[in-house]
């Protein structure tokens, strides 16, 4: 942390270290990925797949393969699984994948947000059944993760980790056990879930594929066409478009919310289990999913040019450049410029392959703050006015380091846009944010943020703004970060763990 003027020492102790491995941002929970296509290697395409979706969580990483699925018994379907904690590339490699034969798949890459980082927490979550072997993979979070864990364990089930994402697994294998077949007894079991949920499901006879009623989470359908197929159709499921591109499949359409997809040799089945609200997180729009994914017809780079656009109609000024925090402040400081004529420039350089290290940098290296990741280019900053464009401002240690590096490099002013409202409330949906106190905007105001970072003005773009922008209805989205307005509602001993008290006892 870079010190105020008051400081007189550059301290750093435990809570700035862990701040430090810690992005500046909110951070997506998971990834899913599953494939059915017999007559492919389905282990190294959902490789690939979990490859492009890197970015919804880099703690851990797993893929369970089926092998034998049209076997008259399926409890004699083998099943493949490796998972590990690291990056995708870090878990599997060329003789692991090769092990892992089969006719389908599903894939996980995790950032946790229940349970904690260790393998055993790792995905996809494996069960038995009477049908045999279901493997699990998901995105979201529940909110009633002490009624669903209470009556599992009244139903003796067996639970060995502490997410809410084996409960679902749990949930599921007892309504199968109970006499239900595999898309009877998953309905059951969702309709036993509250909070946010994108299923991918492999079972020794199909693929399942769900989304809660409100859709929070991303989930989509993709397909592939080749001469190789046989007639058989192979169906992809995956958290955003851009991993259906990167193995080639071709989109067809979202999973609906509070839809179960059923893929198999004869195709694709939907069932329409509960009615849809549609309240897509606004975040995976700003932020989360990749810029050349789809959502709405439409890539979000395009969606996030709009934001920067319409920022620069709320608040622009007299500056000579503007920069974008990369990476994902760069559509919108581009949309920013062409709306405010303001010429766009690159101010930082972004070291991409930094990730999170255990080896502690020397008291100078922390001292030059940011710089590890982000290096600024002093030809284009010295003697300028400039604005600097960022997607969110969650904590404000971050963009404190750079608008001091951004000084340091002989910048002369400094003026700071967010293009997306202040975050004022914790996620309880599949985001790690932190706790409200933690978020800046929820305990300083927006002169005290500016104070407090360094810049010489700050603005952050409007609720309306940002839902205009979306061209959509605004009521199909979940905005709760910036407003508090819960489309779940959450269990008061659950808002305990992350809101303010004064907050929950107003309500």
């Amino acid at each position: 942390m870079i010190p105020t003027s008051e400081e007189s020492s550059f301290p750093w102790d435990a809570a700035e270290e862990r701040d430090a491995q810690r992005p500046d941002k909110p951070e997506e929970a998971c990834g899913v990925f599953a494939i059915y296509a017999p007559d492919d290697d389905v282990a190294k395409l959902t490789y690939f797949g979990l490859f492009a979706l890197q970015h919804r969580g880099q703690e851990s990483a797993g893929i369970a393969t089926f092998e034998g699925i049209h076997a008259d018994d399926p409890t004699k379907t083998r099943v493949h699984l490796h998972k590990e904690m690291g990056l995708v590339s870090q878990v599997f490699n060329e003789h692991i994948l090769k092990d892992m034969p089969g006719e389908l798949a599903v894939g996980h890459t995790r950032y946790s947000t229940t349970g904690s980082s260790k393998v055993v927490n790792a995905q996809p979550a494996v069960v038995e059944t009477r049908l045999g072997t279901l493997a699990l993979a998901h995105n979201g979070n529940l909110v009633n993760t002490g009624n669903l864990r209470e009556e599992l364990l009244k139903a003796n089930a067996q639970l060995q980790t502490t997410t809410d994402s084996e409960m679902i697994a749990f949930a599921i294998a007892q309504e199968v056990d109970s006499g239900k077949t595999w898309t009877d007894g998953a309905i059951s079991a969702f309709k036993r879930c509250t909070g946010a949920f994108s299923l991918a499901i492999a079972t020794p006879i199909g693929l399942m594929a769900t989304r809660d009623p409100n859709g929070i989470r991303p989930l989509v359908i993709g397909i592939l066409h080749d001469e190789h197929s046989n007639g058989i159709p192979r169906y992809v499921i995956s958290s955003e478009t851009c991993g259906l591109d990167i193995i080639g499949a071709d989109y067809v359409r979202d999973v609906q919310p509070g839809e179960l997809v059923w893929i198999d040799h004869e195709g694709l089945q939907s069932i329409q289990w509960a009615n849809e609200t549609r309240k897509l997180c606004i975040f995976e729009m700003i932020y989360f999913a990749r810029p050349d994914s789809l959502m709405n017809e439409e890539s979000l780079y395009s969606y996030r040019l709009r934001l920067g656009r319409q920022l620069a109609m709320e608040s622009t000024i007299d500056v000579d450049l503007v920069m974008g925090v990369p990476d994902s402040g760069i559509p919108a400081a581009i949309g920013f410029s062409q709306e405010s004529g303001i010429p766009f420039a690159e101010g930082l350089i972004k070291n991409r392959y930094v990730g999170r290290t255990f080896i502690q940098p020397t008291q100078s290296m922390r001292e030059s703050g940011i710089r590890m990741k982000l290096n600024p280019l002093r030809d284009v900053l010295e003697g300028k006015r400039i604005i600097i464009i960022d997607d969110s401002l969650v904590r404000g240690t971050t963009s404190r380091k750079i608008v001091k590096a951004l000084r340091d490099a002989g910048a002369l002013e400094v003026h700071m846009r967010i293009s997306s409202p202040p975050v004022t409330h914790p996620c309880f949906y599949g985001i790690d944010t932190d706790t409200q106190d933690q978020l800046i905007a929820a305990t300083k105001s927006v002169d005290e943020i500016q104070q407090h970072i360094g810049v010489d003005s700050l603005a952050y773009l409007s609720w309306d703004g940002m839902l205009k922008a979306t061209l959509q209805d605004r009521e199909t989205f979940c905005s709760a970060c910036f407003t508090g307005s819960y489309p779940v509602d959450v269990p008061e001993q659950f808002k305990r763990t992350k809101l303010r008290y004064e907050t929950v006892a107003s309500k």
